[in-house]
This record gives C-alpha cells, sequence and structure tokens, in this order.
C-alpha cells in the first residue's frame, strides 16, 4: 500500500538495523545458553525416573489435526495491495495460517496461494471507528491528521468489515455482505489467533523451555518484571519484537521527520517502514538463532554423560543453594505475600472463577444438546451420512458464546493493573479458550468412538446404550474439566502475582545476588525461584476455601506449591562448564 518501506531502508539503515538485531542477539544468547543447560538437565532428570506424576483426563485425548487439514474454507472480499477489493478464495489449514488464493478453481488445480497471512498478534476490528484508533495510537505523529487510512466505506462492497490489525506488518481487511458469514469468519480467524500467540510456547522441548525463561530473566535484568503482551509466536519473531522495542524511538526519531510522502500517505509511509524494518530484523535473528540453538544442543549432547555420572552431586549441590536462598529471602517474601497479596487474591480468585467456569458449564451444555442430536438420529434410524455430519459438526462446534463468557474476564479484571501492574489478561483468556476447545473435541472424540463400539456389540439394545454412553461422556467432561479448571486458576494467579513479587523483592535480591554469583551453578538470579515459591506462601488455605465452594478442589497445599513453584531452582544445577563440577563442588563444600 502506498509508498514501499524498503524502498527508505537504505544501505545504511539497514547496517544499523542489522547491528541492533545482532547486538540483542548477542546479549541474549548468554541468557539463552544458560537456560538451555537448564532445561536438558531438567530432561535428563524426568528421564532418569525423577518426573512429577502427571495428571491424567478420563477423556481420550484427540489426536492433533494434520497441519494440511483444512479447517474453513470460503469466498470473501479482501482489500489487496492495490487498494481494490477483490474475491478471494480464503482457506484456513490446521497450521493456522490463512490462504488467499486467487480462486476456487486455483485452489482446486493446487495453484499455490496468492497471500499467505499469519495473523499472530492480530486484532479484530468490526468498525472504522475502531481500526482508527488503533492506527493512531500506533503512529507516533500526534499532530499527524486523522486521514482516511482505512478502506473507504463509500466504495466497499459490502456492510459487514473485518480488519485485522497486526503489529509491526501490514493490516487486513475483509468484507461481507451476510453478517452469518462475518461471524463465521471472525470465529476462525480468533481461533488462528488464539493458537498462532500460544502454541509455540506451550511446547515442552528444550529450545522452547529455554527461550521462555531466557527472554523473561533477560527482560527483568532490564528492570521489566510484568507480563508481556508481545510473548507471541515462535521464538524469531518474540526476539524480534525485543529489537523493535528498543529499535522503534530511535527509528522514529531518524526517520519521521524526513518523511517526504503527501500528508494523507505519511501513515503508509511510516508503517510500511515499520514492517520493512521488522521483517530485516526477523530474517536476521532467525538465521542467528538457528545456529545458536545448533550449537546448545552438540554441547549438550556432549554433557550428558558427564550429567549422569555426577547427578546426585549436581542435586546436592541445588538443594544447599536452595536452602540458603530460602533463608535471606523467605522473611521479606511472606511479609510481603501477607500484607500486599493475601488480602486481595478472593477477590482474584473470584472474578477468575465465575467467566471461565461459565464459558466451561456452556460448553457442557452445548456438548450435551449435540449428543441428544446424535442419539436421537440413532434411534430413528437415519443413514450413516446423517450420523457421520452430525458427530462431525461436534468436533468443531459454534463456541461463540463460550468465549464471549470467558473473555468478559477482561473487563473483570482492570483494577489489576493498578493493584498488581498486571495488564496481560489476554493470554489467560486465549489459554481458557484453547482449553476449552481441546476438552470439547475430547469429548466429541470420546463420544464418537465409545458409540461406535456400544452399538457394534449391543445392536439390538441401541436406545439404552446411547444413553449410558452419553451419560458417561458427560461424567468424564466433569471431570476433565474441573481438572482443567484448577490448573487455570493456579496459573492464572500465579501470572498475576508473581511479576508484582519479583518487582518488589528485587533490591533484596540483588544485595544477596553478588554472595550467590560465586557458585558456578547459579545459572539464573537468585530472584527467579522463591518470588514464585512465595506468591503462594500465604495463600493455600484461601484459595483451597474459594476452590471447595465450586467443587475444585485441589492440593494446593504448602507442600504441593513448593515442588511445583520451585521449578526454577532447577535452575542452578547445570552450567555449560560441567567439566568442573567435581572441583567447585568440593571449593563450595569447604566455604560452608
Amino acid at each position: 500500500m502506498g509508498v514501499s518501506g524498503s524502498s527508505l531502508l537504505d544501505e545504511n539503515k539497514s547496517t544499523h538495523i542489522k547491528g541492533q538485531a545482532e547486538a540483542v542477539l548477542k546479549e541474549f544468547s548468554l541468557y539463552y545458553r544458560k537456560q538451555f543447560s537448564v532445561a536438558w538437565f531438567s530432561q535428563v532428570e524426568d528421564d532418569l525416573g525423577q518426573q512429577k506424576q502427571k495428571i491424567t483426563q478420563l477423556l481420550k485425548q484427540r489426536g492433533a489435526s494434520e497441519e494440511d487439514e483444512a479447517l474453513y474454507e470460503e469466498s470473501v472480499l479482501y482489500f489487496d495491495d492495490t487498494r481494490k477489493w477483490r474475491e478471494r478464495y480464503v482457506v484456513v489449514r490446521a497450521n493456522y495460517c490463512l490462504e488467499c488464493h486467487d480462486s476456487l478453481q486455483t485452489f482446486v488445480e493446487g495453484v499455490p496461494a496468492h497471500q499467505m497471512l499469519l495473523p499472530t498478534g492480530g486484532k479484530i476490528l468490526t468498525t472504522e471507528e475502531e481500526y482508527m484508533a488503533i492506527v493512531d495510537k500506533c503512529f507516533p505523529d500526534e499532530n499527524s491528521a486523522k486521514e482516511d487510512f482505512a478502506p473507504p466505506l463509500s466504495g466497499m462492497p459490502g456492510q459487514f468489515p473485518v480488519y485485522l490489525h497486526l503489529p509491526y506488518r501490514s493490516d487486513s481487511y475483509f468484507c461481507f455482505k451476510q453478517q452469518a458469514k462475518q461471524a463465521a469468519f471472525i470465529s476462525i480467524l480468533s481461533h488462528c489467533i488464539r493458537h498462532q500467540n500460544l502454541d509455540f510456547l506451550k511446547k515442552k522441548t528444550c529450545e522452547v523451555q529455554a527461550f521462555f525463561k531466557a527472554i523473561q530473566f533477560y527482560r527483568q535484568d532490564k528492570g521489566k518484571y510484568e507480563a508481556w503482551d508481545m510473548m507471541i509466536g515462535g521464538d524469531a519473531r518474540v526476539l524480534a519484537n525485543v529489537v523493535m522495542e528498543q529499535l522503534l524511538p530511535s527509528l522514529e526519531k531518524d526517520m519521521l521527520p524526513g518523511l517526504k510522502a503527501k500528508k494523507n500517505e505519511k501513515k503508509r509511509v511510516w508503517f510500511s517502514t515499520v514492517e520493512a524494518a521488522h521483517l530485516l530484523v526477523q530474517e536476521h535473528l532467525f538465521e542467528g538463532l538457528s545456529a545458536l540453538k545448533e550449537e546448545c544442543r552438540m554441547l549438550a549432547r556432549q554433557q550428558e554423560v558427564l550429567i549422569h555420572s555426577d547427578m546426585d552431586q549436581i542435586l546436592n549441590l541445588r538443594r544447599q543453594l536452595e536452602i540458603k536462598i530460602r533463608d535471606k529471602l523467605a522473611e521479606p517474601a511472606e511479609k510481603l505475600c501477607s500484607e500486599s497479596i493475601q488480602p486481595y487474591l478472593g477477590l482474584v480468585l473470584e472474578e477468575l472463577m465465575e467467566p471461565i467456569s461459565a464459558g466451561f458449564q456452556e460448553g457442557h451444555q452445548l456438548t450435551e444438546k449435540m449428543m441428544d442430536q446424535v442419539c436421537q438420529d440413532t434411534l430413528q434410524g437415519h443413514d450413516n451420512e446423517r450420523l457421520k455430519k452430525a458427530l462431525a459438526a461436534m468436533v468443531r462446534p459454534n463456541l461463540l458464546s463460550c468465549y464471549e463468557k470467558i473473555s468478559s474476564l477482561q473487563a473483570k479484571l482492570q483494577h489489576l493493573q493498578e493493584r498488581f501492574g498486571f495488564s496481560n489478561i489476554i493470554v489467560v483468556i486465549h489459554s481458557a479458550q484453547i482449553d476449552l476447545q481441546e476438552l470439547i473435541e475430547n469429548a466429541a472424540y470420546t463420544f464418537e468412538q465409545l458409540l461406535n463400539n456400544a452399538i457394534q456389540d449391543n445392536p439390538d439394545d441401541a436406545s439404552s446404550t446411547v444413553e449410558k454412553v452419553k451419560h458417561r461422556v458427560l461424567k468424564q467432561y466433569n471431570h476433565d474439566s474441573s481438572t482443567v479448571r484448577k490448573r487455570i486458576f493456579q496459573e492464572a494467579l500465579v501470572s498475576i502475582t508473581l511479576p508484582f513479587i519479583k518487582k518488589s523483592l528485587a533490591p533484596t535480591c540483588k544485595t544477596y545476588g553478588p554472595a550467590n554469583q560465586s557458585h558456578r551453578y547459579s545459572s539464573q538470579p537468585p530472584s527467579g525461584g522463591f518470588p514464585r515459591n512465595a506468591a503462594h506462601i500465604e495463600t493455600p488455605q484461601l484459595a483451597q476455601t474459594h476452590l471447595q465452594r465450586r467443587n475444585l478442589a485441589m492440593d494446593i497445599s504448602p507442600g504441593a506449591l513448593t515442588s511445583q513453584l520451585w521449578s526454577p531452582y532447577r535452575d542452578p544445577a547445570v552450567h555449560p562448564d560441567i567439566r568442573r563440577i567435581q572441583g567447585e563442588n568440593a571449593k563450595l563444600l569447604q566455604s560452608q
């Protein structure tokens, strides 16, 4: 759209931007190498049989969809780079990427998509006023005129637009003539955004766990303890967001005053420039991160035999460090929790539980309704094709109303910004919505499996058989729903309070830091693990009371929470220079 951003990035500017990216990557690499060793050690420890017991669910787990499986197909009006509305055939697959094909025919013929759109970090809006408010907020020139940046309403070929705002990238615009089709598109687009934002960081691989922790500690060392709303997407994208956060002020200072564009083009030129810079940064970081990960994997494989042989000594050292850190930080942490967190936790927990439980309860009702329909079709002897359609509809139901109930959490917890400095509740919302989606998919899959087996075993008593299957699945749904919500509430409480605790304890941790850094196996700041434990020191009984009121009793005793929340203090157990472990252990023990 408008002037190309790449035309504004001459060789000097491109070199400067690459230099900024390289500087961030070099500094970040120090954190990543340490955290990769930590994650690798944790994996070895788990492989040796010391892993925690996993929470089991009763519903059968539906396997992940094949990435090329189509979840949505529809002809959509799309505002393209020529600033004209054109009909495109949009396909969404299970990789949660939007494919914009020239037509249904080109799609069927296997012609590559005209455009691939990754909606990571996207915000969906349906009015020009809402969209322009976001655009104006992102544009740094406050004196800029409110010109026609969005597609003009007068030329829009339908009454129901969809504006997709994307961070550091060109926005996208769609239009529909029917509100039902707009709603269906918004539903699948929201689905893609949730998964694109969170799926990568939910992976349990060493690379992902190391990256997540390294970003946290990198930002904390710069005084940024709050939950970050740009911790979304893959590793190269997240690190590019770090670079852009640091780069934008200088980019604005150096380039904005010199933009030689007409007044009504100024925003388009700026956003195109930002997009070109972001693309340049991401490409540079992708190569650097790939090399860094391979380096860490090779080093970890070399260390694995030594880790096995020295496991007892490593664990003993870890316990000693934990005790020393607890002794130093326990008193200020408990005081902070009792005075500044415990009085407010009851309200926070109640407000978390109400909208999330309402969404899951509606999911229960929807699942029961769909099973009733399948049972009715079965009893009335409808053909297999109709039965298959009913079962397929159960796998991908319309969950918009359920999602809206969970989304109401955002309005309920606005006071958290003032109390705890927590503003990233959208991550809690999206994560809960994904959990609900997976729960309903598992219920549909379990129902289909049990129904087929039951009918085959008792073809002459279909009425009784299908009712038993339905009640069995609903019981399993209720059990798994309770289990999932317990985890959501516990993780949310920690996410809300932990940054506040870390920031509050930072001065105490820094005074203790130099002494602790003398130990080579302290691979993260001493503030990393204890505050996570302290987040629950004063709250187990309170949280238990509230959860029991909703039949959500869970093990949140101090011991259980300590075991869970001290998990970062596996970190001091390992260091890349593992060959020196024998001598270092001896020196440490002698000094105590």
